[in-house]
């Protein structure tokens, strides 16, 4: 059987990263030990034992846990290695990449989704209004423009520069070079779309994960992914935010349809 075929060089990334898929196995196990044990330690002090109660300061505070046990565990490796977190793990932007990512992040969100989740959603016998709850629970939180402020800073921000940099940077990488492009791009994706725990959102989670795979697999770098992974997050709390009357009434009514 004959090796996998390694991916074209590009000029502005390595195409054989230092570390390898036994350190990414270790960093995704340290990352679910530091943020289960952070996050446990945050919500006994809040005096909190369900996410279900929980502010929106809180959430975003929990969150965080979760970005320190993924950049906390990537900079041990790189450290190891002698590399760097920016260069690389391809941290690098071009000025095509904002309006692109924009426009990539949109139409994934408002096409991509929609035809990825219909056929799921109705084989399991769900509706529409069910797989856009988390998202809407999230949002119901932000209340107020402060709340808002923190909602964005939280999903339109700092998740697509964490996540990118983690999956795409420091996953993808390691797998496309040791797998072949075809099996480490799915592998990477399915990973992205199973730490979200959310079993609607899956598939349409792994078939965006691929999208940006892909984006950054062809440029060489992680400017495209993280706009477009931005303008994705953006155009769903702005949907939830603008495109209702009153946010409290439709999370009322879509809640009320699933419990």
């Amino acid at each position: 059987m004959s090796a996998p075929t390694p991916a074209p060089t590009r000029p502005d990334v390595p195409t054989n990263p230092s570390w390898g898929l036994a350190e990414v196995a270790v960093a995704a196990v340290a990352t679910l030990f530091i943020s289960t044990f952070l996050g446990s330690v945050v919500l006994s002090v809040a005096g909190v034992e369900d996410t279900e109660d929980a502010s929106l300061a809180l959430i975003a505070l929990l969150q965080t846990t979760l970005w320190v046990g993924m950049l906390g565990s990537v900079l041990v490796v790189l450290r190891r290695r002698g590399g760097r977190l920016g260069a690389d793990l391809g941290l690098r932007l071009k000025a095509l990449d904002v309006p692109l990512g924009i426009a990539v992040g949109v139409a994934c969100q408002l096409i991509l989704v929609p035809a990825v989740s219909w056929p799921w959603t109705t084989l399991l016998g769900r509706s529409s209004d069910e797989l856009r709850e988390p998202a809407c629970r999230l949002a119901a939180r932000a209340d107020d423009p402060a709340g808002i402020a923190l909602l964005f800073l939280i999903t339109v921000i700092g998740a697509p520069i964490v996540e990118e940099l983690f999956f795409r940077g420091f996953v993808q990488r390691p797998s496309v070079a040791r797998l072949g492009r075809p099996l480490g791009l799915v592998l990477t994706a399915v990973l992205f779309g199973l730490t979200h725990f959310q079993l609607l959102q899956l598939p349409a989670l792994v078939v965006f994960g691929l999208v940006l795979g892909l984006l950054a697999e062809r440029t060489g770098r992680l400017g495209l992914s993280i706009a477009t992974h931005v303008a994705f997050n953006a155009t769903t709390v702005v949907t939830l935010l603008l495109l209702e009357s009153s946010l409290e009434d439709q999370c009322r009514s879509v809640l009320g349809a699933v419990l």
